[in-house]
């Protein structure tokens, strides 16, 4: 998957490029609309992570411009007011992030888009493992593993995290739900299971008073 980055802040530009790459996205940042327009003319991509204030041809002005081409677009911008949700949205965006946020949040909100345009994988490789996504089915050396519901989207989770730090929480929040009534211990517990049944041992690294993190 090819995701466009236009943002005109350095800084946030390349933390984004770097957290995509890592989790296996092939990311391009440019740092205004004008770049952006003209890489479009020669380039495809699955999606667009556009920022609104940017030189040159500001956000707004370019997903006009580029509507034709069907690509899904996320405003990722400082701009947080209702007006300009509602201007962005109605001018196409598929989603509208505010800054500062969560990484985990913004890669959410991707995979979302993306499955709304049938542009995601449904087969997941990680060394030894397998997932076909669309039968929610796990594998491990090529031999079928049962797996909780639980069990399965943790597993989703930290496939589509690779190389980040998740806390507790943020796992209890992606997995059990906002409305979870509950003890983090819950998390750790699933945890175990996921490195016994799928050998992930050496994989799911503990992150000292953090949380877990899926390493390749």
């Amino acid at each position: 998957m090819k995701i466009l980055v236009v943002e005109d802040e350095e800084a946030i530009r390349n933390l984004i490029v770097i957290n995509l790459q890592m989790v296996g996205y092939e990311a391009i940042g440019v740092e205004d609309g004008l770049l952006a327009k003209d890489f479009l003319e020669k380039e495809s991509v699955d999606l667009i992570l556009l920022d609104i204030m940017i030189p040159g041809i500001d956000g707004f002005s370019l997903i006009e411009e580029i509507k034709d081409y069907n690509i899904p677009v996320i405003f990722v911008t400082a701009k947080e007011s209702v007006l300009d949700r509602v201007k962005g949205l109605r001018l196409g965006a598929d989603d509208y992030i505010v800054k500062p946020f969560e990484t985990i949040e913004l890669l959410a909100r991707i995979e979302a888009v993306l499955r709304r345009y049938n542009k995601d994988t449904p087969l997941i490789k990680f060394k030894h493992l397998g997932v076909d996504t669309n039968k929610r089915i796990v594998s491990s050396n090529n031999k079928e593993v049962y797996l909780t519901a639980k069990e399965y989207d943790l597993l989703i989770l930290f496939l589509q995290n690779k190389n980040m730090a998740l806390s507790r929480e943020q796992i209890l929040d992606r997995v059990w739900g906002f409305n979870y009534i509950g003890e983090t211990r819950t998390v750790d517990i699933h945890v175990q299971r996921l490195r016994e049944k799928l050998d992930l041992k050496d994989y799911i690294k503990t992150v000292f008073k953090v949380g877990y993190r899926l390493e390749e």
